[in-house]
C-alpha cells in the first residue's frame, strides 16, 4: 500500500468510526467530541505504528516527542478537526492524515465524513472556477480581523464554517474561494489540507507569503492562506497593508 493509499484509508476509516460513535446516541455535545477525539486518535496511532513503524508521528491528541525532529518522514494527524461541530451534529468537521517529508507536506488526505467525501493529494483534485462575487471563509465563532479586512476590500461574501479541513476543501469544491486564517493553529490543523490544496494547484502560504513548513520544534503554525493563484498577490498585499 502506498503512502497516499494508506493516508486515504486511515482518514476514511477514522471518519466511519466517528460517524458510528455519533449515531449510537450514547453521548452528545462536548462529551461526544472528547470521545471522538480519543476513538479516532487510538485507531490512527495503532494503524500507523503497525503500517509505518519506522516513521514518526505528530498528533494533536498525543504527547509530543522531540524524537520526531530527527525523522525525515513524519505523519501529522488531526483525528477530529472540528470537535465542536462534530459534537453539535454538523457536517463541517474532518479527519486529517498527512505525511511530511523533510518538512514539506508531501501526502495528504482530508476526510469529510459528514459529506461522505475524502479529498487526497493523489490523484490531485481539480478546483472549481472562482465565484463572482468571491466567497471568503471565516471562523464560525472568531473571524480573523485580517480576513474581514480583505473581504471588505474585495467585496467578498463571508462564509462561516467550522473545521480548518472543511474550509480548505470548500475552496477546492467551489463553495468558497479564499481561506485566510490568522487566529492561531497548529501543524496538525493544516498539514493534510495544505498537501491536498497544493496538489490541486491552489496557492498556499503563510499570510506574509512565506511557505508553510512542518515538523518544526514548536508545532504552532498560526496562519495560512489558501486561494486561487490569480488572487494571491492582491490578498497578500492587502494583508501587508492592513
Amino acid at each position: 500500500m502506498t503512502d497516499q493509499e494508506l493516508a486515504a484509508k486511515l482518514a476514511q476509516t477514522a471518519g466511519e468510526l466517528l460517524l458510528r460513535l455519533r449515531a449510537s446516541g450514547t453521548l452528545e455535545g462536548k462529551a461526544l467530541g472528547q470521545a471522538g477525539d480519543r476513538v479516532a486518535n487510538a485507531y490512527l496511532i495503532e494503524a500507523l505504528r503497525a503500517q509505518r513503524p519506522n516513521d514518526a508521528i505528530l498528533s494533536e491528541e498525543e504527547k509530543d516527542s522531540t524524537a520526531r525532529l530527527s525523522a525525515s518522514r513524519v505523519w501529522i494527524i488531526d483525528p477530529l478537526d472540528g470537535t465542536r461541530e462534530y459534537g453539535e451534529g454538523r457536517t463541517d468537521w474532518a479527519v486529517h492524515v498527512a505525511l511530511a517529508i523533510n518538512g514539506a507536506p508531501a501526502i495528504g488526505a482530508v476526510a469529510l465524513p459528514g459529506l461522505n467525501t475524502t479529498y487526497t493529494s493523489t490523484p490531485a483534485p481539480k478546483p472549481a472556477a472562482p465565484n463572482a462575487p468571491l466567497k471568503m471563509l471565516v471562523s464560525r465563532t472568531r473571524p480573523a480581523a485580517e480576513a474581514l479586512h480583505v473581504a471588505r476590500a474585495l467585496n467578498a461574501e463571508l462564509l462561516p464554517m467550522g473545521s480548518a479541513g472543511a474550509k480548505a476543501m470548500a475552496v477546492i469544491s467551489g463553495d468558497a474561494d479564499i481561506y485566510l486564517h490568522s487566529g492561531g493553529q497548529y501543524e496538525w490543523d493544516s498539514c493534510a489540507p495544505i498537501a491536498v490544496a497544493q496538489a490541486a494547484g491552489l496557492h498556499t502560504s503563510r499570510i506574509n507569503g512565506a511557505p508553510l513548513t512542518y515538523n518544526n520544534p514548536n508545532p504552532y503554525l498560526p496562519d495560512l492562506l489558501i486561494c486561487h493563484p490569480q488572487h494571491a498577490a492582491q490578498i497578500l498585499a492587502l494583508v501587508a497593508a492592513g
